[in-house]
């Protein structure tokens, strides 16, 4: 498999920690830079922000306009018609850049997974079912895929990996209700999940920056 083509940000010399951060869809690796650059993780020591572009592809609900994308997505309703070869490509491309981590001396313990809408479909995805226990998977304005199949497929590891879920009230893209199902399902399944909603459309507040910020403090320490 190629190597997906990545943006690497490094706060130090020989990181002892990665956040891979994956974006929605039409945008690219360049999307949440700013983003990390707002987060004060010092205590961590050094830490590697990968930020992974998707492949490109038609996507059928935007009339088979090729994008930037982690998987088709094949009309409105997110539950009955989900594109599960493209989720299923990309989680092993997502595997593939952990792998990469792990070679350049970061343990799967010191990994946290991150995304937005997409991204963050794809950081459950990959996550749950990666089979070394990672530091964590902070999930920001998406939702649980493949979710009928979550239970038989989660590796025992993921078990005791935490989650962090923050979703806007007002999002028009993937509502409310879709993501406190996700948070309901994995809550069910037994995963310790930290759940945070703001007042916000489809889009990252700054309030969410701080609550993660702290989340990731905790989970990396």
């Amino acid at each position: 498999m190629t190597l997906l083509d990545t943006i690497d940000i490094e706060t130090g010399p020989n990181p002892r920690a990665s956040l891979i951060v994956l974006h929605g869809l039409g945008a690219d690796g360049h999307d949440f830079v700013p983003f990390a650059q707002e987060l004060r993780l010092g205590p961590v020591g050094p830490v590697r922000f990968v930020f992974p572009h998707a492949p490109e592809r038609p996507v059928t609900l935007n009339g088979g306009y090729v994008m930037r994308a982690w998987y088709d997505i094949l009309g409105t309703d997110l539950v009955r018609r989900e594109d599960e070869a493209g989720l299923r490509e990309s989680q092993a491309a997502i595997e593939a850049l952990i792998a990469r981590e792990v070679e350049r001396g970061v343990p799967a313990s010191k990994i946290v997974l991150a995304g937005f809408s997409q991204g963050c479909a794809m950081t459950l995805m990959t996550g749950l079912r990666h089979p070394a226990p990672l530091a964590g998977l902070a999930g920001l304005s998406g939702y649980l895929p493949l979710a009928a199949s979550t239970a038989q497929e989660r590796s025992a590891a993921s078990q005791q990996v935490p989650i962090f879920l923050a979703h806007g009230s007002a999002d028009p893209m993937i509502a409310l209700a879709r993501a406190t199902a996700s948070r309901d399902a994995l809550v069910a399944l037994g995963h310790a999940v930290e759940w945070h909603e703001y007042p916000m459309p489809h889009s990252v507040c700054a309030e969410e920056v701080a609550d993660l910020n702290r989340w990731l403090l905790k989970v990396l320490a």
